[in-house]
């Protein structure tokens, strides 16, 4: 058996289907983690985290920036700037209606971030 890893095909992250087999069952190729990291990056900050739990768990699928903003005891330009890179790393769409924008969690690139770390348990012996 080769250990040579497979070849994989990057996928778009929009598409919502699996990019590549779970970590623990293959190795993941440098082409498929360099478009992976901005997202699990972007996760990697504590204010960040919390704002993507909120909007994904939102009432409706999204939430009104001015419903984030007081949940922190952040200026409103630093949360702005949380958001876009949210945003940025493709985790949420945004929407302006009039003054306030309008953030949603994006399930497709979820579902495939979930899916790469994704670990199932051995059979039980």
């Amino acid at each position: 058996m080769s250990k040579q890893a497979a070849v994989l095909t990057v996928t778009d992250l929009n598409a919502g289907e699996p990019c590549c087999t779970p970590l623990a069952q293959q190795r993941l190729l440098a082409e498929s983690a360099a478009v992976l990291a901005p997202a699990f990056k972007a996760l990697g900050d504590p204010v960040r985290l919390q704002l993507m739990s909120m909007i994904a768990s939102a009432d409706g699928g999204e939430i009104c920036v001015c419903d984030l903003t007081p949940a922190f005891e952040l200026s409103g330009p630093t949360i702005s700037h949380h958001l876009r890179t949210l945003r940025e790393a493709g985790l949420v769409d945004a929407d302006r209606r009039g003054t306030w924008v309008y953030y949603r969690a994006r399930p497709g690139i979820m579902r495939q971030l979930a899916a790469l770390l994704a670990v199932t348990e051995p059979a039980a012996a």
